[in-house]
């Protein structure tokens, strides 16, 4: 797991990059790569890694170069769980390899399948591909199926440069990449939570998409496609399946944990990871679970240490300070880099922390289950919704931060008009729902996976994991998960059925039997009276700083604020948090063009 970066300009007779400004590009992103530091430049092109070292430590040195391939450089950030098959597969072709990294392959992988080698990669990744060899120069850039893992393009049609690197602040460190926010950012945090599909809250600058492949030639800006997903049989039962990828996923040469939440996705990965720790005679799994100082609702800690009682881990709950959290919160939009309203971010940050300090470099996490096997409230509305009624809209509303009503009532006329104009990502959100084929619950699955998922959950787990340089690993996620999902009934996908029967012999029934609860920050008490992030909220929504930006009424956001004081609701809150969010994201950017170190 690593950070990566580059750039690549038209022709060989461009000037080589400056290397001030790419020590800043990598300084910025320095906090997920400790261990390793590394920019190679030339004429006209950059490619560098700030790496954290997981897979044979002491190798792997980046950017990957072979002796006998010169002129093909390579780096990775994240995981290839399927190296070595590859490395005998391609030793077997005449390759040779200095150490066991799973990156050190990547030169000869190109060399033998050209742009199409991420087809042939299983794990989590995105990779560059530097290719200088006279007469057939080109960068190529590639992301896992999931998107589990980010590159961040910028093109500049002026001079046909393209650059990348793996967070939008390190991004913002590269001279040619300017500070925009889109004209439609906050309406999109508020419509979708965060920015929507491969856009970002900045305009000129993209994700690239899931499964997706850059090429990109001198001058010309990238040529993406989506690739075909990468080819997984599973075998056994949801249980089995799950079993074979968690194995696979907690063997690493550092230190494994897990993060037990007290809910039926991390629940099972917690229960099988602890259950190859016994077979294995390796130390007890150790797991963390994060809680508030204090009296607040929805607190799963008795659920999490009930999984961790039946799992027989060392169990860590993990106890932050409510007064910690406006500093928190500065934090985490600085390392997201765009707005994202899920108060879940102040939790992740500061459970990524606990995990870093208590010397653990790979976490297993239960992200992807609701995704993939029906688990949101919202799935099972749509799927019970009777002829004639909407529930592509009632769908992108409950996607929403802010209702729709809502929204353009809290809009200025002239920023209503422009949404009016120019659409909503709301709209385009209904209009892929509806205009699907398939069956309903796989249309929600496939429109989950593809755009909503990697958006709002993977670039918020890889980022605030790697804010403290460690490297979360997904089960749900990997290939063999996805198409085991993918080919179950219908049925067993409605709320989560085959989990559930997953786990029927692994995890307390009172974890079982117990309400959806998503893991996150009860944000409606958190900015109730006397609530720790009132001040924070009321301070980022006050009436100058509303009409100094143009688009939201101040009078009626004030009197949202005041009806929540009156009575707190968890609805209105998450409208508030949301605003207060994106104001912050807009002050925080502004000031991305200061290197901010390497700090977490």
């Amino acid at each position: 797991m690593c950070r990566i970066l580059g750039s690549f300009a038209a022709g060989t007779d461009a000037a080589r990059p400056d290397p001030a400004e790419l020590a800043a590009v990598s300084a910025r992103q320095r906090h997920g790569g400790p261990d390793e530091h590394q920019v190679l430049s030339g004429p006209g092109w950059s490619l560098g890694c700030d790496r954290l070292a997981v897979t044979d430590p002491c190798g792997g040195t980046q950017p990957y170069r072979l002796p006998h391939l010169p002129g093909i450089l390579a780096v990775l950030n994240g995981e290839i769980y399927n190296h070595a098959d590859l490395r005998r597969r391609l030793a077997a072709r005449g390759h040779r390899f200095p150490d066991r990294c799973d990156g050190t392959l990547l030169p000869a992988l190109y060399a033998e399948y050209g742009p199409g080698f991420a087809e042939h990669l299983d794990g989590m990744f995105a990779v560059a591909v530097l290719d200088l060899r006279p007469g057939s120069a080109q960068l190529v850039l590639a992301v896992d199926d999931m998107g589990m893992k980010p590159i961040h393009l910028h093109h500049d049609p002026r001079d046909g440069s393209t650059r990348f690197a793996s967070e939008i602040p390190a991004l913002l460190a590269f001279e040619g990449v300017r500070i925009a926010p889109r004209e439609d950012a906050l309406d999109t945090v508020l419509a979708t939570r965060t920015p929507y599909a491969s856009q970002t809250a900045l305009d000129g600058i993209s994700v690239l998409p899931p499964g997706a492949t850059a090429l990109v030639r001198p001058g010309r800006a990238p040529l993406v496609r989506r690739r075909a997903p990468h080819a997984a049989t599973p075998v056994g039962d949801t249980q089995d399946v799950l079993r074979h990828e968690v194995r696979r996923l907690a063997t690493a040469d550092v230190p494994v944990c897990a993060i037990t939440s007290g809910g039926l996705d991390s629940g099972l990965i917690t229960a099988l990871a602890a259950e190859q720790a016994r077979e294995t005679d390796a130390p007890p799994l150790h797991t963390f679970h994060l809680t508030y100082r204090g009296k607040w609702p929805d607190s799963e800690s008795a659920h999490a240490r009930a999984v961790a009682r039946r799992a027989k881990t060392v169990h860590h709950e993990v106890t932050v300070d409510p007064t910690e959290l406006p500093s928190l919160l500065t934090r985490t939009v600085r390392h997201l880099g765009q707005p994202n309203a899920d108060p879940i971010t102040l939790s992740t940050y500061a459970l990524f922390r606990a995990v870093r300090e208590n010397g653990f470099t790979v976490a297993l996490s239960g992200d992807g289950a609701d995704e993939l096997f029906g688990g949101y409230d919202r799935m099972r509305a749509a799927l019970t919704a009777p002829p004639g009624v909407d529930w592509a809209g009632a769908y992108a509303d409950a996607l929403s931060a802010a209702p729709r009503l809502l929204r353009e009532h809290l809009y200025t006329s002239s920023y209503a008009a422009y949404i009016a104009d120019h659409g909503s990502a709301a709209d385009r959100i209904e209009q892929e729902l509806r205009s699907a084929e398939g069956d309903r619950a796989s249309v929600m699955s496939a429109f989950e996976t593809r755009w909503r998922l990697p958006a709002y959950h993977l670039r918020r787990v890889d980022h605030l994991s790697m804010a403290w340089a460690v490297e979360a690993r997904m089960p749900f996620c990997q290939p063999a998960v996805v198409a085991h999902a993918r080919e179950l009934p219908v049925e067993a996908r409605h709320g989560k059925r085959a989990l559930y029967e997953a786990g029927a012999e692994l995890l307390p029934a009172g974890v079982l039997n117990r309400p959806k609860q998503p893991f996150t920050l009860p944000i409606a008490a958190m900015i109730a009276p006397g609530g720790p992030l009132l001040d924070t909220v009321r301070e980022l929504l006050s009436p100058a700083r509303l009409v100094l930006g143009g688009k939201i009424r101040a009078d009626r956001v004030n009197r949202l604020l005041a009806r929540h004081l009156e009575r707190p609701n968890q609805h209105i809150a998450l409208a508030l948090w949301a605003l207060a969010v994106h104001e912050l994201w807009s002050e925080v950017v502004q000031g991305m063009r200061i290197p901010v170190g390497c700090a977490a």
